[in-house]
């Protein structure tokens, strides 16, 4: 089955993207909560036209996506964190907490467009993230993970 995604669905694709799946998961799923449409013919000469429109305010965004990008390569970001024994941390680093430090540099990122490689963050050290800034631009982000004074 055919279908015109009207929103970015995780491991699938973003919005106007024409996707193909299974049957069952475009009509018992995707298509009831507003989240595809049907890719008739004509649907897809109508996203053709709109995408066409929209890729001139596209390329404006893009460029301050990557603009944002060279900013944030530039960035040494340290997160202070408590340590217990050895470099083990209490609790852990998560995207909340990169999303939180990006913010005090002047970049708001939300969290959800921020994923640790691994997952969250439980040791000191250096380690890596990835920002998407738009469909077309991510980014790869060094960051340290510190001993919180006390």
């Amino acid at each position: 089955m055919e279908l015109i995604l009207k929103q970015d669905v995780e491991h699938l694709g973003f919005k106007d993207d024409v996707v193909q799946v299974k049957s069952g998961y475009g009509r018992n799923f995707l298509i009831p909560r507003g989240m595809a449409a049907m890719a008739t013919p004509s649907a897809k000469k109508v996203l053709e036209e709109n995408l066409r429109q929209r890729a001139h305010k596209e390329k404006k965004v893009i460029d301050a996506a990557n603009k944002t990008a060279d900013a944030l390569k530039t960035l040494e970001i340290k997160i202070p964190a408590k340590v217990g024994t050895g470099d083990k941390l209490f609790g852990s680093v998560t995207n909340i907490d990169l999303a939180t430090a990006l913010g005090k540099e002047g970049h708001e990122i939300e969290k959800k467009f921020i994923s640790i490689q691994g997952g969250s963050v439980k040791r000191l050290g250096p380690y890596n993230a990835k920002v998407r800034l738009h469909r077309d631009v991510v980014v790869d982000l060094a960051f340290e993970v510190t001993a919180a004074k006390s």
